[in-house]
């Protein structure tokens, strides 16, 4: 069974706010890959003094690369 692929027009919930507890499950932020990227198809993310990035394919897949 094929995923669906999320329509753009379609309002999406907000991201719930991160718990102050770090390291359990109620500590994980969840982001809608729409609102992360915003209508483009890479963003650049850092990371300490690293910088990612991560990509969108036409397939609708994710690429991070380094």
């Amino acid at each position: 069974m094929k995923p669906q692929t999320p329509d753009p027009k379609t309002p999406h919930p907000a991201a719930a706010p991160a718990s102050p507890c770090m390291g359990s499950a109620a500590a994980r932020r969840t982001l809608d890959s729409r609102t992360l990227f915003a209508g483009t198809d890479e963003v650049v993310i850092t990371h300490g003094a690293e910088t990612y990035r991560l990509r969108l394919t036409r397939q609708n897949r994710l690429i991070l690369t380094k």
